[in-house]
């Protein structure tokens, strides 16, 4: 009656992992809203009210002087979509569904699964809202020109990476301590409003307060960006590697609190949530 169950390699549990992914990525997305396209419209408003809202304390504040010389929404918005991407993700996967999820009830779903699928989902949103968004402002109001576009698409993936890792940590505290997990979740949002260098660049900003700044890997990586976005700028304080380097080591924390988490999951815990 039971079938044996066979060994796979490692290439077909890979392969296997990969696809429950994407089609978590899939459901994440339509969780989102029921309509996938509204869904995406939704973003692509969220993410042009906020360049606007900016755009308009550059001009009353009369900051545009200290932008980069060139296109000032193009300035803007290589702060705006990464800091977007990067705080969008670390609410996603934070958020993902924990190890006592009814969910993980199925066989072939984990945890692995779970946050693999909202980061995933979460970078297309974002992804295909960059395209939308610049392709709308060449068309409609002026020919846009990046000086390395791959470059300065690539900072973009490492923030979204490192976001990825920061939620991770979070998503293994929360059956721990629900509450400290969604009020760092907010704080981090909340600090990286200033903290991300939206507003200025770091060769601008004094010894004395550059320091305040160059533990965000968000923050290095808006000014790598404008410096892969305009041809005549070039960061010298920052590190593109920096997001990488980041990412790399609190993503191994987080997946070292993530399995002693889920080797303690208990169905109690969701009752705190």
């Amino acid at each position: 009656m039971l079938a044996p169950i066979s060994a796979r390699s490692v290439w077909g549990q890979t392969l296997t992992t990969l696809e429950l992914i994407f089609h978590q990525a899939v459901r994440n997305v339509r969780n989102t809203h029921g309509n996938a396209i509204i869904g995406l419209m939704v973003n692509i408003a969220q993410t042009i009210i906020l360049v606007a809202v900016f755009m308009l304390i550059f001009i009353f504040a009369g900051m545009r002087a200290a932008a980069i010389r060139g296109d000032t929404l193009i300035y803007l918005m290589t702060g705006v979509f990464l800091f977007m991407a990067h705080v969008k993700v670390i609410n996603a996967v934070s958020g993902a569904e924990g190890p006592t999820s009814s969910m993980m009830k199925h066989r072939p779903m984990n945890t692995i699964v779970a946050v693999g699928g909202a980061a995933l989902g979460e970078l297309y949103i974002q992804v295909l809202t960059v395209f939308v968004i610049l392709f709308l402002y060449h068309v409609v109001w002026t020919p846009i020109e990046i000086y390395k576009p791959i470059a300065a698409f690539s900072m973009l993936l490492a923030v979204w990476f490192a976001g990825l890792a920061i939620g991770v940590v979070l998503y293994a505290l929360r059956p721990w301590m629900p509450g400290a997990s969604r009020l760092l979740t907010l704080l981090i949002t909340r600090i990286n409003m200033v903290a991300s260098g939206k507003f200025f660049l770091a060769n601008s900003l004094p010894e004395a307060y550059l320091v305040y700044f160059m533990w965000n890997p968000l923050f290095q990586a808006v000014d790598q960006a404008r410096g892969f976005a305009f041809i005549n700028y070039n960061p010298f304080h920052t590190s593109a590697l920096y997001p990488l380097h980041v990412g790399l080591g609190v993503l191994v924390l987080g997946m070292m609190g993530e399995f002693a988490t889920r080797r303690m999951a208990s169905a109690s815990w969701s009752a705190k949530h």
